[in-house]
């Protein structure tokens, strides 16, 4: 007799749970990238090794993203690109001080709010990252989100309510695959089957987003990434995940000079356009991954993604933190 999970068997996991958790995703992997592209832009040298390093990871959460909105619309369901929120301490829908061991004790000072690449950025940078410790525990559904631990956490429960609903999968709805070309040992980015040979797509792009993110083995980051989740093109160390990469820049490299800012209380009209031109250009690329995750494509999202990098970068150098709502 199959033991496989069902709906049947976990009444507490329904297909909105399933179609919150897609979009949850969608949330997290967002979130990360103006707040690693404010970080990478405040360096002064493009081309130290810590801009490239960030650089590399950014590519990667656009490829996460594309990687959410695909299984989401394999389910029925176009995740929202919504305009993320950087406050305080919060990054969406993770606590860290549920992991074992809390990890917050060892990356202190951090910070959730957008700023330039110095202890308190990368430090939370490494947060995010983080590998998940105890991978042999039940994955049940958190009805309160802020109770994964970490991104591991995270995805293992979307993993498990995916495989409750794999007879929903729909193949060929709505994919998008910008990437291929920089991962030619990947066999496929989109999820191109129905029901069971879907779920088997669906989970080796949870397995891209989590081995690219925080490393294949729970508690062990010294084992290369396997090889279909190698940038094959550009990456400048295409074998370490991205916790690996922050631990880098945080424990064997001296940061890099970052441009000076002032405070808001000093900024001159010139500086508040710089930030409105910024929010116009994010807001431009927010439509644009709207109008691509539901089967429509813009001929101008990628001049529209290099002008938000151009925008912060001009806020940096005026001396103005970005902003992005």
């Amino acid at each position: 007799m199959s033991t496989e999970p069902t709906p049947q068997s976990d009444p507490h996991w329904n297909l909105k749970h399933l179609h919150e958790h897609i979009q949850y995703a969608a949330d997290l992997e967002l979130w990360t990238i103006p707040f690693y592209m404010s970080a990478m832009y405040s360096v002064i040298n493009r081309t130290s090794q810590q801009f490239q390093l960030i650089q590399s990871v950014i590519n990667q959460e656009m490829l996460h993203l594309q990687s959410v909105a695909n299984i989401g619309n394999a389910y029925g369901y176009s995740p929202k690109i919504s305009v993320p929120v950087y406050a305080g301490q919060t990054i969406p829908h993770l606590d860290f001080n549920l992991d074992v061991p809390n990890p917050t004790q060892s990356f202190q000072p951090y910070t959730a709010e957008i700023g330039p690449l110095d202890i308190a950025h990368i430090n939370a940078m490494c947060l995010i990252e983080y590998p998940e410790w105890d991978s042999s525990a039940p994955v049940s559904l958190k009805q309160n989100v802020k109770e994964y631990a970490n991104i591991g956490d995270f995805y293992r429960a979307l993993r498990y309510g995916a495989g409750l609903f794999k007879d929903r999968i729909k193949g060929g709805i709505n994919q998008v695959n910008y990437f291929s070309a920089y991962y030619r040992l990947m066999p496929g980015m989109t999820i191109t089957e129905n029901g069971s040979a879907g779920f088997n797509q669906v989970g080796m792009l949870i397995d891209l987003i989590t081995d690219q993110g925080e490393g294949s083995n729970a508690g062990q980051n010294n084992d290369p990434l396997i090889a279909n989740f190698q940038n094959t093109a550009d990456d400048l160390l295409q074998t370490i995940d991205h916790f690996e990469k922050f631990e880098m820049i945080k424990n064997n490299m001296q940061l890099q000079e970052t441009y000076a800012f002032k405070p808001v209380s000093d900024y001159t009209d010139y500086d508040r356009q710089l930030v409105e031109i910024l929010k116009e250009h994010f807001n431009k690329l927010r439509n644009r991954l709207d109008a691509l995750f539901v089967g429509e494509n813009p001929d101008d999202f990628i001049p529209t993604m290099v002008s938000v990098g151009a925008a912060i970068q001009n806020c940096w150098k005026n001396g103005v933190t970005p902003q992005f709502s």
